[in-house]
């Protein structure tokens, strides 16, 4: 029997960066909203929006947890990030009866293990590049110098968007495996490396709600993860994206649902995987059709912010209906303006970034906006000092958010916004959106 939609839901929002923060905001406008929690680490923007939960959100030794879920009739937990589903907190949480928006620990293996996405996509015949998983990093060095080549060297394990490395040559994917399985830059996450060809063409960016049967399509978007002007650089979390992107017209997003996303999701089932949340392809276009790069369980960030303020819709109706299993039920549509969010980072991203630099001039950046325009600020990496002095505390501090006509006025006006925004060392890409852009430049 299907469960009734409650007047008021009491949320829990576990997650500190800025996809939770874009994600507070907007549940924030529900009319469906009770009480928002969150967790006690967050940072400062989630904190102006919610009440700490008071205990430890974790998926072991959560017993008191459990009980606090209870006892403050908490009816949707919306699980952000990677780690906590990987780690199985959905699962825990499952056997209180508390609807969770986030995959058990079997479905977030996706994101957590490339190596199992990579055979799961293989036996349910979706487009991918070829490639092999190693745990032997002598093997690895041998199959790489014997076909020196461009190739993408990937750690299997969960590395926050950052253990992907493009490589020209043999040589150089050479060393790559050195530092990963024998150096352990990331630790535990690259004891197994999937070796990929090199495909060439635009990214795209798209994020689907699935509650185990239904699929509903979020509008695509372009991450920027190199860290320097006109993608070089190494590898982020993300530099910043934009939403919606002309890249994916209506022909590319059948392909994408009938190749890539259906059977990805009848795959988990037949494997007795019920898989509610966020499923996030990250795909190339190439002339060969879209293929999948990798697969996230969960809402991208920075995608969330550019998309969180065009969405137009009960938030925490919508997730909760993803997470009971009724999302046919749900309705919501998105703002017809472009949406670009750019990174504000520290010093030092994406190694080690300095922290605890105030930061000023966010009243000022989302005062830039113009007539039929908007500027939101979204936190990541900030806290509050005891004496109310924002401060630093990450590698991607701000993501400044601009909601526009166009794309080439949204990006004008993020980078205002972002030029604002003072704190020691900060910087920003220019140019998200700039693939696209030129594109268009050089048609016109």
């Amino acid at each position: 029997m299907a469960e009734v939609l409650p007047d008021r839901i009491n949320v829990l929002l576990v997650g500190s960066g800025g996809r939770e923060h874009a994600l507070a905001w907007c549940m924030r406008r529900s009319r469906r909203l009770g009480a928002l929690w969150c967790e006690k680490t967050a940072n400062a923007g989630i904190q102006a929006l919610c009440t700490a939960c008071p205990e430890d959100v974790a998926a072991t030794r959560n017993f008191h947890f459990l009980q606090w879920l209870t006892k403050e009739r908490i009816g949707l937990v919306v699980i952000g990030p990677e780690a906590p589903l990987e780690a199985g907190l959905a699962d825990a949480i499952a056997t209180t009866g508390v609807p969770v928006f986030g995959p058990v620990q079997a479905g977030a293996r996706l994101e957590g293990d490339k190596a199992f996405a990579k055979d799961l996509m293989r036996q349910a015949s979706v487009p991918t590049a070829e490639g092999k998983s190693f745990t032997s990093m002598d093997a690895a060095l041998h199959y790489v110098l014997a076909r020196d080549q461009p190739m993408v060297v990937k750690a299997a394990g969960l590395c926050a968007g950052k253990g992907v490395v493009v490589c020209d040559r043999g040589g150089e994917a050479a060393a790559v495996i050195r530092r990963m399985m024998g150096a352990k830059e990331f630790g535990d996450a690259g004891a197994k490396v999937v070796i990929e060809e090199k495909l060439d063409g635009q990214e795209l960016s798209v994020l689907a709600l699935v509650d185990g049967s239904t699929i509903s399509l979020l509008e695509p978007c372009q991450d920027h993860k190199q860290v320097g002007e006109g993608d070089t650089g190494a590898n982020t979390g993300g530099m910043g994206a934009y939403c919606p992107t002309p890249l994916a017209d209506e022909a590319t997003m059948d392909a994408v649902v009938r190749d890539v996303l259906v059977p990805t999701v009848d795959a988990l089932k037949r494997d007795g995987i019920p898989f509610r949340g966020v499923l996030y392809a990250g795909l190339m276009l190439t002339p060969a059709g879209p293929k999948v790069l990798e697969f996230n369980t969960r809402f991208g960030d920075p995608e969330t912010q550019p998309l969180m303020v065009r969405f137009q819709g009960d938030l925490v109706e919508t997730l909760w209906r993803c997470a009971t299993g009724s999302l046919d039920e749900a309705s919501f549509t998105f703002d017809p303006r472009v949406a670009v969010c750019v990174a504000v980072c520290a010093e030092g991203y994406p190694g080690t970034p300095r922290k605890g630099d105030p930061i000023n001039g966010i009243p000022a950046a989302e005062a830039c906006a113009g007539d039929g325009e908007e500027v939101v600020v979204f936190h990541a990496g900030t806290t509050r000092r005891k004496d109310g002095t924002l401060v630093t505390n990450g590698g991607r501090v701000l993501g400044v958010t601009a909601l526009a006509a166009t794309l080439e006025r949204a990006q004008a006006l993020a980078n205002q916004a972002a030029r604002c925004i003072e704190f020691p060392g900060a910087f920003f890409r220019s140019d998200i959106g700039h693939r696209v852009l030129k594109t268009a430049s050089s048609k016109a």
